[in-house]
Parts: C-alpha cells; structure tokens; sequence
C-alpha cells in the first residue's frame, strides 16, 4: 500500500496530513485495495454503501442508467479524487448510480465509520480529516450545480458552450483539455453522440472553437455568432 503514498498526499481527502501520518491513519482506517479492469464495476446502483472510495490508479466513471441501460455521465474520478461519500455518511443509504473502470483502476475502500467516529487514541488526523471530506462534499454540490446549469440548456450548441466555457473559465485559458472523450462528454451533457459530433463540426465551420480530439480553442471574436 505504500506504493500509493504520492498520491494520497495529493489527495483532498488526506490534505494537511503528512506522509508518516498517512502511514499511521492507513492502519487506523483499515483501508483495503481492490482492482478494477476496464468496464467493470467497481459499485452497482442499489449496493448499500458505508465505505468511500479513493482512485489510487486509473480512472473510473460514475454514471446513472435507466431501465433500459441509458446512460447519464455524472463524473470521471481520477487518481485522487473520491467518490461515494455523499451516500456512506447517511446511515443505511444505498446508492443510486453505479460506477465502472474507465480503464484498468485500483481503488482504496476506507470505512466511512473509522473516518467520523473518534479512535481511542484520538488522532489529531480524524478531525483533519472531518474537516477534508466536509469540503469534499461541499465541492461536489457545486459542481453538480455546475452541471445542472449545462445540461439545462435548451440546444446541444448552449450546452456545449456552457461546459466549454465553464472549463475555459476554470483552466484560466482559451485552450484547454478536457477530462473526456467524445461519448463521456455526450453522456455527461444529456445528448445524443453522434447529434453532439455534428454540432462541434458546425461550430466549427461557423469559427466559434477548433478541436482535436479532448482539446478545445474557444475564439473570443466569434461569440457574436452564438
């Protein structure tokens, strides 16, 4: 497990702790790791959920299916990053999306319990972390806001450019990548694939943005044409 020590030192999750700490709360948590090849799941909808899970290598997707297999795109979790908090801290909740390996993943389980209730020796790493996944949350609200604000609009075109706008706004540049592909991009903005890849031909025709592949130009002279 101490192979992934760099990247929980980067992790939120684990902020304000150092790496001999990380060490010591490893054990304090009983954390475990598990892998995930491509495609699998690593959580199904309906799984009682009382753990969170840290991506420690890879990628993996959180996504919501209908009955009939449709896919919504709720977010791409990277080494780092967690996911499942918002349904281990409710006591008995299940969860309502599923999440699958966006390539070959390696995830830590760590009980959500052993993070919030206090150790008998109390680790002044508990409160620190209380405090991490409190901001956690808070930040995945925002950015499930963020989307509701894209995926609202009326027109692929608006939804498009609401999500590239709101990267470019966040990136600090007019060129940027993004953390999709074309179909994670399409499930995540509500829309038909191959609907979305004509609109992004049009646009560019019309001079609004060049893209390669997950890498975007916006072009500020050309907003007018929106």
């Amino acid at each position: 497990m101490k192979e992934f020590i760099p990247v929980m030192k980067r992790a939120p999750i684990f902020g304000g702790i150092d790496e001999e700490e990380i060490e010591s709360v490893l054990g304090c948590l009983k954390a475990r790791i598990c892998s995930c090849e491509k495609g699998e799941y690593a959580l199904r909808a309906g799984d009682p959920m009382d753990e969170v899970g840290l991506v420690v290598a890879g990628s993996v997707l959180v996504v919501q299916e209908d009955f009939w297999g449709n896919r919504n795109l709720r977010a791409k979790i990277s080494p780092g990053q967690i996911f499942g908090e918002a349904f281990a801290c409710v006591p008995g909740m299940v969860a309502d999306v599923s999440v699958t390996a966006g390539e070959n993943s390696k995830i830590m389980w760590i009980g959500v319990r052993r993070i919030l209730d206090t150790c008998p020796s109390a680790c002044a790493h508990h409160s620190r972390m209380v405090r991490n996944l409190l901001s956690d949350l808070a930040l995945k609200n925002i950015k499930n806001s963020e989307k509701l604000t894209h995926v609202c609009k009326r027109t692929t075109r608006t939804k498009l450019l609401s999500y590239l706008s709101s990267e470019s706004q966040r990136q600090g540049k007019t060129e940027f990548d993004i953390p999709f592909d074309r179909q994670q991009l399409a499930d995540y903005l509500s829309v038909e694939r191959s609907a979305m890849s004509a609109e992004l031909s049009r646009m560019q025709r019309d001079g609004l943005l060049e893209v390669h592949k997950n890498r975007f130009r916006l072009k500020d002279e050309a907003m007018d044409k929106v």
